[in-house]
């Protein structure tokens, strides 16, 4: 069965992320948020600013971004969170992040699971070059990782072709091939093109995945 979250738990589970999230960067040092992140091209004040733009984003703010990064994603993105970092200190973003908790906005163009997936995999991008350990529950990142998995946009089904995940949390299957198994979370990190994940995994798929996030 796949996990999966209705949408009141989605809204609850999102706020609780923003919290913990916010609780878990309050008090890091100025090294620590220079600190680069598992997400390339940011660092830990980088990610957290990135946070604070999903609900604040209005469509035509989307496409005054979208013109300037001639239609990249990726580089519109990278830009949004460079301004927003470069314009607020660093208590401030992490009380941006603390007033979006309860919001109900999304991203424009975004599924309702993509705010929580956000934090939870932006939370490990955070804390573990920081070797802060977080733990987000283990029903949303079992529900974020279905969810990642067959997320095209994110390219996952690409990256995941040919192997065969298996959840040694809840016993979750996906796809077909040598399997690749371990915790939902460190799954989620290698579905979500994040080689950290890796090490953690084992299984006969193991070297064809880690080819492709080498």
């Amino acid at each position: 069965m796949t996990p999966s979250l209705d949408r009141p738990a989605v809204d609850a589970a999102v706020a609780a992320e923003r919290h913990r999230l916010a609780d878990h960067v309050t008090g890091l040092t100025d090294e620590q948020w220079r600190t680069p992140s598992l997400c390339c091209a940011w660092t830990v004040r980088d990610v957290v600013a990135h946070l604070t733009t999903t609900t604040r984003t209005t469509v035509p703010g989307l496409l005054r971004a979208a013109v300037r990064a001639r239609g990249d994603f990726d580089r519109m993105e990278i830009d949004l969170a460079a301004g927003r970092a470069a314009a607020h200190t660093t208590a401030e973003l992490v009380g941006l992040l603390r007033e979006s908790a309860d919001s109900r906005r999304r991203f424009p163009g975004s599924a309702p699971l993509d705010p929580l997936m956000d934090l939870v995999v932006h939370g490990q991008d955070i804390a573990r070059p920081l070797g802060t350990p977080y733990d987000s529950p283990p029903e949303v990142v079992a529900a974020a990782l279905a969810h990642v998995a067959t997320n095209r946009f994110m390219g996952a089904p690409r990256r995941l072709a040919g192997v065969r995940l298996v959840s040694t949390d809840t016993g979750w299957t996906l796809g077909a091939g040598p399997e690749v198994r371990g915790r939902d979370i460190d799954l989620l990190l290698v579905a979500s093109g994040r080689p950290a994940g890796l090490d953690a995994l084992d299984g006969p798929g193991l070297a064809l995945l880690a080819g492709r996030l080498g």
